[in-house]
């Protein structure tokens, strides 16, 4: 009998700790648990990362009567077809074993969150304001480079319209806006803090609504310098907008806003790294081309404080945030709490994350990489385009015409540009500091019973960053790269390998730059001269 592979000997060992978790969900004396009981619940967003994950351990850990998704119909299919694919996602596998009759308890919503009352049918919204219990308001979208019209629409309207079907709901106990962590944490603000409050609004969302139906593309790009500004990008300009909605229009409603920073894959549930396949246009990209042998340079500060966090700790916060704020309620607290979900209490570099990465994940690498896995980092712009250049670009222009020598279709340049593209929109994250602070999340996580502290663990104090590393990595190779975590001892073997050829072609390339250079440096002087 052959010995197991070491990667699947670390999901195994990390799944192990699935028993007090399973343990204390059916021990039954959960408050939280309580609060769900019965409950009907309303999810916007329940097709995305976040929104998948949040479903997948709501019906797991609590007793659900019944959750409504609103999901858009697309490529053919009805929102109901979607909602059967959706279910098919890894994420739902042990959720089909454990309650198979779930999926039955799931109702599809057609709708549209970028259209007037998010798209949804009369008598869709007139079911829903007398049956829904609890909203989680989780679409967006994240495109950081979004037109102004798009990510207005989406970002702020959708929050609007969310926010008038909530206070349309006669039975609402609790309403949970997912925003971000740097809705306001921006460029007036890096090296700063970041409280979990309110700050003045780039302007007022309503306005900003019919400004966007009002002008034209062109008239909108051209005064979005001037109106984003001090935020880096049209996601959190929007966010912050949507966040003003939330103050000045939820009125009487119970609700809470959830800011998580950079949400990564999975630390442990459901299953130990999970991820989809949406998260490659994020850090998992970075971090999967990296361990492809892809990728080799990013924009990245390696003595910034990092902001990930995994999305088991976001949603596990989030679910206890509803909770919280019905309860809070209940009793006549009716300010509006923010809760940050940030790795904010257990701080680690980039340096750290990439040592971890290059020490102890890589031992748990696929086989399917290509080359040797190294990355040079910097957080100056000329340096990192001058770097693409010699490390991705120019390769990728020899690979794609090898490719076409032998009549395939090019797709390195392809690739790279994506990288690049990537990494520079993800620059003011990875190269900027900020300090969030997390007050309120802290105070959640101690109001807990122990019962809910072990089944909706947030406490990011206490989370081992190698064993992070290492359940990403993995997870990486289990539902993107899909090799069956096989053969990882070959894959290190195989680094090896590559490490020696990448000196040996290295230096030849070099080389063959510096004589390409010093060759058309004699050309131009014989040019000068003549």
């Amino acid at each position: 009998m052959g010995t197991m592979d070491p990667a699947l000997a670390q999901e195994i060992a990390a799944m192990s700790r699935h028993r007090a978790i399973d343990e204390a969900i059916a021990r039954g004396d959960s408050a939280v648990q309580e609060f769900y009981k019965d409950a009907v619940i309303f999810v916007t967003g329940g097709s995305g990362f976040l929104g998948k994950h949040l479903v997948e351990k709501l019906f797991r850990s609590c007793d659900i009567k019944r959750v409504y998704l609103l999901l858009r119909e697309k490529k053919g299919q009805t929102s109901q077809e979607r909602v059967a694919k959706i279910f098919q996602d890894p994420v739902y596998d042990g959720l089909h074993k454990r309650k198979p009759g779930f999926i039955e308890r799931v109702t599809a919503v057609s709708g549209d969150i970028t259209q007037l009352r998010m798209g949804i049918s009369d008598q869709d919204w007139y079911t829903l304001a007398n049956e829904v219990n609890i909203i989680f308001h989780v679409a967006a979208t994240v495109t950081f480079d979004e037109p102004l019209r798009l990510a207005t629409r989406t970002n702020v309207r959708g929050t609007m319209q969310a926010l008038l079907l909530g206070k349309d709901c006669k039975h609402i106990k609790s309403f949970v806006h997912v925003s971000t962590a740097y809705a306001h944490a921006t460029r007036s603000r890096i090296g700063g803090s970041v409280r979990e409050d309110f700050y003045d609004s780039p302007g007022d969302p309503r306005t900003m609504v019919d400004l966007v139906e009002q002008l034209s593309e062109e008239k909108l790009a051209a005064i979005k310098p001037k109106l984003i500004e001090d935020w880096p990008n049209t996601y959190a300009y929007t966010k912050a907008l949507a966040e003003e909605a939330v103050r000045t229009m939820s009125g009487d409603l119970p609700i809470c806003i959830v800011r998580p920073a950079i949400v990564i894959a999975s630390n442990l549930e459901p299953s130990p790294g999970w991820v989809d396949m949406s998260s490659v246009y994020g850090p998992s990209g970075l971090f999967l081309g990296c361990g492809l042998g892809v990728i080799h340079t990013i924009m990245a500060n390696d003595d910034t404080y990092i902001d990930l966090i995994p999305v088991d700790y976001v949603n596990n916060a989030t679910i206890a945030a509803a909770w919280a704020t019905g309860t809070r309620h209940g009793n006549g607290q009716k300010d509006i709490k923010i809760y940050t979900v940030s790795p904010a209490r257990n701080p680690k570099k980039w340096r750290e994350i990439f040592e971890i990465s290059y020490s102890k994940a890589v031992l748990c690498g696929t086989p399917k990489a290509i080359w040797y896995n190294f990355d040079i980092h910097t957080r100056i712009r000329w340096v990192f385009v001058l770097l693409t250049w010699l490390l991705h670009y120019i390769p990728g222009y020899l690979a794609d015409g090898a490719l076409m020598l032998l009549g395939k279709k090019p797709k390195a340049m392809k690739i790279y540009r994506t990288c690049y593209n990537l990494s520079s929109v993800l620059a003011y994250f990875t190269c900027h500091e900020f300090y969030f602070k997390d007050e309120n999340l802290v105070h959640l996580q101690d109001s807990l019973s122990k019962t809910d502290k072990d089944i909706y663990n947030f406490d990011v104090e206490k989370m081992n960053w190698t064993e992070q590393m290492v359940m990403w990595a993995i997870g990486l190779r289990k539902y993107i790269i899909k090799d069956g975590l096989r053969d990882t001892n070959y894959a290190v073997k195989k680094q090896q390998v590559f490490r020696v050829l990448n000196y040996l072609v290295g230096a030849l390339y070099l080389y063959a730059i510096y004589k390409l250079c010093s060759y058309v440096f004699w050309f131009v002087s014989v040019l000068v001269s003549l």
